[in-house]
């Protein structure tokens, strides 16, 4: 009860126990070492062979009587009916069974085997081809040509079954017969296969004609490159060279676009090439060159390069490599139109080349490529497309209208809001003055000062109009620069420049105070150079003196102090004379004079002095470099100049130490050179006595208390 239990239904109710395999029990090899007589795997092999008992065959049985090959005959039939019954859908069986029946020379019945073999599975072309090979062997042709005619009917794309059907009818002698079979076929329109071996059929029987007429038809059902190809060789193998290159005109013009067109275009070229018609070959060479797209046309290049080898002259062999670099660069700038640098080494082959048409080409595909984002790092090579475009219509093409297009075009593409270009307006500007269009310079100058202002522009147009001698555009112009950028010292000098040229000295004036009088400005001291240098050519020595002062309390820079000494160590110069001539020639001056100068000179030198010691003593190498500057005034005012009256104030240079402080902790120590003024050393030879002093104090105050 318990065992029913355990049983499982999935085992055939049997337990689990019972199913389980037994291994033998491994047996442990006490002695492991070698047998002295060691086996090989191969004898083992032999020894198994000839172990081997013989197989068991039935015995051989000749059948003597009729009755016997009845008995025979019904027992085979008996087991092939069985056999069908049970797998009807096996064609093998189908097969065997018939091929008995065949061997039994009972035709009748094979082919009723074969019929309902076919009523099983007519779609299986095995069946029809055993069928038919059936009824050739042994001889039966019309029963052969009724197998072929159902097969081909009830499965026409099957070409095994039409090349046989033909093969049969063309043995046999039937030519018309397999003729008409093959249209049979062809009106099915099958592959390349198919057409080819019926154009090979007829060229068999020297039918030229009917072969040319089925290339035709097959050239529409199949409109490949291959096909019009094999067709245009056809007729060369002919000698008909005419028809030959018919067929290749008639194939360039449907398959001109084709992605195989390259095929047919190399093919054309070295049947010319063979016809000894080199022109006609490079004509076709260079026409598919400029037709076929550059990622298609690897091979046609090598080809071509290899033609202008041969039959070409230098000029040719040229153009040819141009056209393979052209190729390559094509491949470039497919690969990544916004390399820019690309397109210029494309344009450069192309201008190199010289056909106008391409370069305009290439240059309106490259400025096609417009950056993807409006800052002015990505357009800075880009914008000399436009340039390089615009000069070469320029001066290369000699299109000035071509050439304003450009420019107006580019204009208009720039973003001037966010950024602009002053190169593109100046270069607009000038192309339109070398074409005597001042009004039409103007304009775009004009334009580029309200869209986009730019110091370039504003020099240029300025210096353009001083050159026609516009003095009141010159103003105008320089009061819409200072107006747009009044902390710009270049555009005041040069305004006021202007009027002193034009002998508007009130007016220069006036600008100059306009300019110091601004709250910012990015180069003040060339500003206040220039006026000062104004003032002194003018020989206003007392304004001089003034500006200098003026400047004095806005700055107490160390070369002010000078430049405002040597002033007046030259305040004696006349007009003419360069300031900084005036120490040498100051002997030449009579002694009062002279005397006047050094005193307003060393007056200069003690405030400044004094400014040193007493606001900024910690400008000791300033001050070094002032008494330097003084001593040197001195000895060159010869009898008048005092040195020892700056010597008793010069500085010591003491070498000193320092330690070098980094975000890590001291870092060594470094040299430098110290300037100690003799006030500094008295005051520290008077600390030492101080502290001697004390010293001595506190002694014998304790002496006193010992007492």
């Amino acid at each position: 009860m318990g065992s029913f239990k355990d049983a499982d239904p999935t085992l055939g109710f049997l337990t689990r126990k019972d199913t389980e395999v037994k291994l033998p029990r491994p047996t442990r090899v006490k002695n492991k070492t070698p047998a002295p007589v060691q086996i090989t795997a191969e004898q083992i092999l032999r020894e198994a062979r000839e172990r081997q008992e013989a197989e068991i065959r039935p015995p051989k049985q000749k059948i003597t009587d009729p009755t016997e090959l009845a008995d025979y005959r019904l027992r085979k039939r008996k087991e092939f009916e069985d056999l069908i019954r049970r797998v009807r859908w096996n064609v093998s069986v189908w097969i065997k069974y018939a091929q008995w029946e065949e061997s039994q020379k009972d035709f009748k019945r094979a082919r009723s085997v074969w019929e309902r073999a076919l009523e099983v599975d007519y779609r299986n072309h095995t069946l029809w081809l055993k069928y038919a090979e059936v009824e050739m062997k042994n001889k039966f042709i019309n029963h052969a040509r009724n197998v072929w005619d159902r097969a081909v009917t009830l499965l026409p794309r099957v070409d095994q079954l039409w090349y046989k059907y033909i093969h049969m009818e063309e043995i046999i002698g039937n030519v018309a017969g397999a003729r008409q079979i093959y249209e049979r076929w062809m009106n099915w329109m099958p592959d390349q296969q198919g057409w080819l071996s019926f154009i090979k059929f007829e060229l068999r029987y020297n039918e030229v004609e009917r072969a040319r007429a089925i290339f035709e038809r097959f050239v529409q059902c199949h409109p490949k490159v291959g096909a019009w190809i094999r067709y245009a060789k056809f007729e060369m193998k002919n000698g008909e060279v005419v028809r030959a290159r018919n067929v290749y005109e008639r194939a360039v013009e449907i398959l001109a676009d084709d992605e195989e067109a390259e095929q047919l275009f190399v093919a054309f070229a070295e049947f010319e090439e063979r016809c000894k018609e080199t022109d006609r070959a490079r004509s076709i060479y260079k026409y598919a060159l400029d037709h076929i797209p550059k990622g298609r046309a690897e091979d046609l290049y090598k080809k071509f390069v290899g033609f202008e080898k041969q039959y070409g002259d230098r000029q040719g062999i040229e153009d040819a490599i141009v056209g393979k670099r052209r190729f390559q660069y094509e491949d470039e700038v497919k690969k990544n139109p916004l390399n820019y640098d690309s397109w210029f080494d494309y344009i450069r082959l192309e201008e190199s080349a010289g056909n106008k048409d391409r370069i305009r080409e290439v240059y309106e595909r490259a400025i096609a490529n417009v950056p993807p984002a409006p800052e002015k790092r990505y357009w800075q090579r880009y914008i000399y497309l436009w340039i390089n475009y615009a000069l070469y219509e320029e001066l290369d093409a000699g299109d000035m209208e071509r050439t304003r297009d450009v420019y107006r075009e580019c204009l208009k593409l720039i973003p001037h809001r966010k950024f602009s270009f002053a190169k593109i307006w100046l270069l607009a500007a000038q192309f339109e003055i070398r074409q005597l269009n001042l009004k039409g310079a103007r304009k775009i100058l004009g334009t580029a000062i309200g869209q986009a202002p730019k110091d370039k522009i504003f020099k240029k147009y300025i210096e353009i109009e001083l050159n026609l001698g516009n003095f009141d555009r010159c103003r105008k112009l320089y009061e819409k620069y200072l107006e747009w950028s009044p902390e710009n010292c270049y555009a005041w000098t040069k305004y006021a420049e202007l009027e002193k040229s034009l002998c508007e000295t009130e007016r220069t004036r006036a600008l100059f105070e306009l300019a110091i009088a601004q709250p910012a400005l990015d180069m003040p001291e060339l500003l206040w150079k220039a006026y000062i240098d104004f003032e002194l050519s003018e020989g206003e020595f007392e304004r001089t003196r003034e500006l200098y002062e003026r400047l004095l309390d806005r700055t107490k820079h160390l070369k002010v102090w000078i430049s405002y000494a040597k002033f007046e160590a030259s305040a004696i110069v006349e007009d003419g004379v360069d300031s900084d001539a005036a120490e040498d020639q100051a002997q030449d001056y009579p002694r009062e004079q002279k005397e006047q100068c050094v005193q307003r000179a060393r007056r200069v030198f003690e405030k400044a002095l004094n400014y040193y010691r007493t606001s900024a003593p910690e400008l000791k190498e300033e001050r070094g470099m002032l008494l330097d500057e003084w001593l040197n005034m001195e000895a060159s005012f010869g009898e008048v100049g005092d040195v020892s009256l700056v010597q008793s104030k010069l500085p010591k240079k003491l070498k000193k130490r320092r330690s070098i402080i980094t975000e890590d902790g001291p870092a060594g120590y470094e040299e430098y050179i110290d300037y100690m003024f003799p006030e500094e050393a008295q005051t520290s030879n008077l600390k030492i006595l101080e502290a001697a002093y004390m010293w001595k104090k506190r002694k014998v105050s304790s002496d006193d208390d010992e007492d």
